[in-house]
Order: C-alpha cells, then structure tokens, then sequence
C-alpha cells in the first residue's frame, strides 16, 4: 500500500488529467454542440470519455507496468467541430463506430509494431521534442500576461529541483493555486457540482458521416495522436507492444461510442508528465503515476461537468506553467537523444522544426509530417552513405 499513495506519484497522475482536461475540454464541448447534443448528452460524452480513458490507463499501466497513458484524441475533437454540422448526432455516433472499428483492425493485423521498427528512435525522439516544445514556450511567453504567478512558479521549480525534486511538481502546483488565490485569479464562483449520467445514444450510419467524419477521424487519430503517443513510450525508454494497445483503444471507442466517447488513443504531452523524474527516480516505478492519472480520469468522469467548471476555474496561466515545467525534463532527453548520432541529426532536426512549426495540412496536425519528412531524409541519407562505402570499397579492392 505505501507504494500507492506516493505524493511525487499522486501529483504527478493529477497534473497529468489537469493539463489534458483543461487544454481541450472546451474543444470537446464544442464538438458535441456542432452535432446538436443536448445537454445531457453532452454531460454523457465527458462521462465516456472519462470511463474510457481511466479504465484503458488504469489497464494498461498495471498489466505492462509501465507509463502507459490514454487520451481522447484532441485533434479529433477539433476536427469534429467544423465536421459535424449539418449531421445529426445520431449520424455522428455511426462515424465513431466506425472510426473505432478501423483502429481496431490497425492494431489487430500487427501493423503497427512493424511500422514501428522502421522509425529510428532519433527520430522518434525529435518528434516528441517539437511536439511538447510548445508548451514550455508557452510557460515563458506567459510571463507578460501574469508575472508574478508564473515567475513564483518557475522560482518554486527551480528550488524544488534543487532540494524536494521528488515532489516539486506538487508543490509547485500548490504555489501556484496560492498565488492564484491571493491575485484574485481564481474564478470559484463558476463551479457547480453536478454528476455526469451516460445517455444511449443509437447510432445511424450514412455514407456521408463515414466519409467526411469517420475516416478522417482515424486518419487524424492515428497520425496526429497514436504516432507521438508510441514515440513518448520509446523516447522514454518504455517498448511494450504497440499493436495490443491499439487494437484495445479501439475496443474501448467502439463500446463507448453510443455514449460519446469519440475516439481514444495513446497520450504524448499527458503521458510524458507521468514518465519523468519528477513522478518517480525509478522508472519501474512509474507507472503507478499514470495508474492515479487513470484514477482521476474515472472520477472526472462520474463528476463530468463539476470537475470540467473546477479545472475552469484557473487561470489559464496556472496550467500553461505547470504543464510546461512539468515537461521540460522530458524535452531535454529528447533532444539528447535525438542528436546524439552525428549521422542522423540532419534526419532528427528537420523531424522536430517541422513538429514544432505546428503546421497542419490537409487537416493532419505537425507531428505527422515532421515524422514523414524526418523518415524521408533518414533513409536518404542512409541510402547514399551505403551506396559511398560500396563505391570506396570497390575502388579500394580494383587497386588492391
């Protein structure tokens, strides 16, 4: 039992459903509303969504025994916001079924543990570098907007790591809710407390709905999320196998579709929270952060909307800061290991200025094609370094 209840590991596990809740659950309620969810409805989608994510973290995490974290697809929400109108949310359920369904056949066909072995983990790591670039930027540029909130924070962090490194995330978080307080930041008055209740609801499958919302759904889901989720696992030096964890988010989204959960797909940003030193020194040891990070899920979950209004109720500088301290250990070993090869770095820097550009073409988010373009200049630069030591070998053998 001592091992459970762990404050670097609690803190950790919330800081993690923090972040992830207050980044995009604005964005989830706007999808919802695009498709003409009443609000019960609405309240339905945050309990699956929820259930799903808990249950898939708290799963995974104790069967591995490792970091493993679930997350809604945030990409997916956006797209779904601009996708949705003019469907009915009947329509919208059938997408998700469907979505979920090809997830689900990804992951069984082993597919993708075979991609998987064609991505150098320079790569892979640069990858995960730019896409949680952002967030420490933000911490930065937050200064202008409230500096004494976040220079109070980055303070705590930098003492903590010096003399607590074991609990400086909790601790740094509570300074900033303290400070918060006293600069009459936090607005308390907009929390309600109100229970979430799941609502049935069938779905109806259209050609249209498949089309223009499902596929695109997948596509987003596993380029945009699964892909910097599986580069998180081995950037952090975590390799269980890719396609059971998949194949089961797949599951997960096809049982909760009727009620609104959408889509369900493995963390980057949230999960790296749960992977750093700051949950634990023993990285065998981690996986209880992402175990209480899938506790949080399930209780926001059950409390839907209270929990949205709580986490609603922080300044929005409070959760860039604490998100963007919380990853920069993880940034870091990143770069590190993206950069160690000299052979591979041309392959590793363009893979993180392309992710960290956050461009999006096509409706596919930047961490998809910094990964492809990273891969195409990887195997061309590896291409014609073998073709060179073929071609010196030969002539050295002709004069020999």
């Amino acid at each position: 039992m001592r091992d459970w209840f762990v404050l670097s590991r609690v803190s950790a596990g919330f800081i993690a459903v923090l972040v992830g809740y207050t980044s995009s659950a604005v964005i989830v309620f706007q999808a919802a509303a695009s498709a003409g969810a009443s609000e019960q409805q609405i309240g339905s989608w945050l309990w699956a969504l929820g259930i799903g994510m808990g249950a898939t973290s708290i799963g995974f995490s104790w069967y591995h025994k490792k970091p493993i974290l679930t997350a809604w697809s945030t990409p997916g929400a956006a797209l779904l916001v601009t996708s949705l109108s003019g469907l009915s949310v009947h329509q919208a359920i059938g997408a998700f079924l469907f979505s979920s369904l090809l997830i689900t056949l990804v992951g069984l066909s082993g597919l993708m543990d075979k991609l998987i072995r064609w991505i150098p983990q320079s790569v892979a790591s640069a990858m995960l570098a730019g896409v949680l670039l952002q967030f420490s930027l933000q911490l930065f540029q937050s200064l202008e907007s409230q500096l004494v909130l976040v220079s109070s924070m980055v303070a705590c962090y930098l003492i903590g790591k010096l003399y607590a490194p074991r609990y400086v995330m909790l601790v740094t978080l509570l300074v900033g809710i303290t400070t918060a307080f006293y600069l009459g930041l936090l607005e308390l008055s907009s929390v309600t407390l109100e229970l979430a209740m799941p609502v049935w609801i069938s779905p109806t499958f259209s050609w249209q709905a498949i089309l223009g919302v499902g596929l695109p759904l997948f596509v987003v889901t596993m380029a945009s999320q699964n892909m910097p989720g599986i580069a998180a696992l081995h950037g952090n030096g975590y390799r269980p196998a890719i396609s059971p964890l998949i194949s089961w988010t797949g599951v997960a989204g096809m049982l909760l579709a009727p009620f609104g959960g959408f889509a369900f797909n493995l963390a980057a940003i949230t999960a790296a929270i749960c992977m750093g030193k700051e949950a634990d020194e023993d990285p065998t040891k981690r996986y209880y952060a992402s175990i209480w990070a899938g506790v949080f899920y399930l209780l926001v979950g059950l409390l839907g909307a209270t929990v949205v209004s709580l986490f609603a109720a922080f300044p929005q500088e409070l959760v860039v800061a604490i998100a963007g301290l919380a990853l920069i250990s993880t940034i870091a070993n990143s770069l590190s290991t993206a950069l160690a090869c000299t052979k591979g770095r041309e392959a590793a820097a363009i893979t993180f200025l392309v992710t960290a550009s956050s461009v999006n073409l096509f409706g596919i988010a930047s961490a998809f094609w910094g990964l492809s373009l990273g891969l195409i200049v990887h195997y061309l630069f590896s291409r014609n370094e073998a073709t060179r030591i073929v071609k010196e070998t030969r002539e050295a053998s002709n004069k020999a």
